[in-house]
C-alpha cells in the first residue's frame, strides 16, 4: 500500500460495477440486516396530480450516489475538519419495495414493511421515493417506536384531508402523519406559492400544532432562528421533498415551484438537527429523472443524503 492510502483493493471507480446506494452492499434478504444504516427504494408515483416519473427516482439517486464513492470510505471536510462516514458506519442497500401496478394500498404496505424491517435490525432507514405519498407508509411503520417530530422541507404543504375520495395522494402526506399518535410535531419548511393545500388545510395544519416558514421567513430568520423554532432533544423524522429546492438546481421533478432553497441552506439546516436532537428516519422523495436530462437533480439528492448521513454518524459517534 502506498504512503497515501488509496491503493488497497481494488480502485472501484464510480462508473464501475452495481450501482447500489453509495455502491454499498446489497441486503436482499430483510431478515438478515446487519448495518447502521438501511436504503429502501420505493419506486411509486401514482399519488402524483400532475406529472408522474418519480418512479425512477430511486433508480436515479443510486446511479448519482455513486459518483461519491471511490473505493475507500470516508470523506474529509477540510471546513468542518471532520471525516464522514467512516468504514465503520455500516450501509446497505435493501433494494426496492414491491410496488403493485394501481394498488396504492398494497404498495404502501410493502413500503411499510420494508421500513418495519429496518427498524427491527436497528438500522436508520432512509427511503428513496418515489411520490411524498410513500411518505405514508414510512410514518405507520413508526407507531411501535418512540414518538418523533416530523421534520419536512418542500415546496408544498401535502395537508389535504380528503379530495374527491383521495386519501393517499401526495397531497396528503403531513394530514395523515399529523394523525398519528406517535408524531409529536409538525415543522414545515420552504411551503410557498401556489400550493396543492387550499387555506383549510393552513388552518387545519396549524391549529395541529405545525410550524409552517415560507423560503423567505426562513431566509429572513437564518439557519439558526428557524432551527430555534425546532424543539430540542428529541426524535426527527426528515422528510425531503426535492420541489422543495430551486428549480434551477432540481429540475428533475413533477411539480417545480420557482424561489426554492439553495443547497447550503438546507445542508446547514440539516446539520443544526443533528447537533440538537436524533435522527430516526429520513426519506427523499419526488426526484423524476426524465425531466432532468443533465442528471444534476439525482446528484443533489445523492448529496444531500451522503452528507446527512456522514452528519448524523459523526454526531453520533462524538456525543
Amino acid at each position: 500500500m502506498s504512503s497515501n492510502g488509496y491503493e488497497e483493493g481494488r480502485l472501484n471507480l464510480p462508473f464501475v460495477g452495481h450501482a447500489t446506494f453509495g455502491k454499498h452492499p446489497p441486503c436482499l434478504d430483510w431478515d438478515k440486516i446487519d448495518a447502521d444504516v438501511a436504503i429502501l427504494g420505493a419506486p411509486f408515483d401514482f399519488g402524483t396530480q400532475y406529472r408522474a416519473g418519480a418512479r425512477f427516482g430511486p433508480r436515479a439517486i443510486r446511479e448519482a450516489s455513486t459518483l461519491f464513492s471511490f473505493g475507500h470510505a470516508g470523506a474529509y471536510d477540510h471546513e468542518d475538519d471532520a471525516i464522514y462516514l467512516p468504514g465503520n458506519v455500516r450501509i446497505a442497500d435493501m433494494g426496492d419495495a414491491d410496488i403493485i401496478h394501481t394498488n396504492t394500498e398494497q404498495s404502501h404496505k410493502n413500503i411499510e414493511f420494508g421500513v418495519r424491517k429496518a427498524l427491527a435490525a436497528g438500522a436508520l432507514p432512509v427511503v428513496l421515493g418515489g411520490d411524498h405519498s410513500v411518505n405514508i407508509p414510512c410514518i405507520r411503520a413508526f407507531d411501535d417506536q418512540e414518538p418523533i417530530h416530523l421534520v419536512q422541507i418542500d415546496a408544498h404543504l401535502d395537508f389535504v384531508d380528503v379530495r374527491h375520495g383521495v386519501t393517499s395522494g401526495h397531497g396528503n402526506p403531513m394530514r395523515r402523519a399529523a394523525e398519528q399518535d406517535h408524531v409529536t410535531g409538525l415543522t414545515q419548511l420552504g411551503i410557498r406559492n401556489v400550493s396543492s393545500t387550499a387555506k383549510i388545510g393552513y388552518d387545519d395544519a396549524r391549529a395541529r400544532g405545525s410550524d409552517i416558514l415560507s423560503v423567505r421567513q426562513f431566509r429572513k430568520l437564518g439557519v439558526e432562528g428557524v432551527l430555534a423554532r425546532i424543539p430540542s432533544g428529541i426524535r426527527y423524522y426528515v422528510t425531503i421533498d426535492i420541489d422543495g429546492f430551486d428549480p434551477s438546481i432540481a429540475p428533475g421533478t413533477g411539480t417545480p415551484s420557482h424561489g426554492g432553497f439553495l443547497y447550503y441552506e438546507v445542508l446547514e439546516l440539516l446539520q443544526g438537527l443533528t447537533k440538537q436532537g436524533d435522527i430516526a428516519g429520513i426519506d427523499l422523495v419526488e426526484v423524476a429523472p426524465d425531466y432532468d436530462h443533465s442528471g444534476i437533480t439525482g446528484f443533489l439528492a445523492a448529496q444531500i443524503l451522503l452528507n446527512f448521513l456522514g452528519f448524523i454518524f459523526h454526531e453520533r459517534n462524538t456525543t
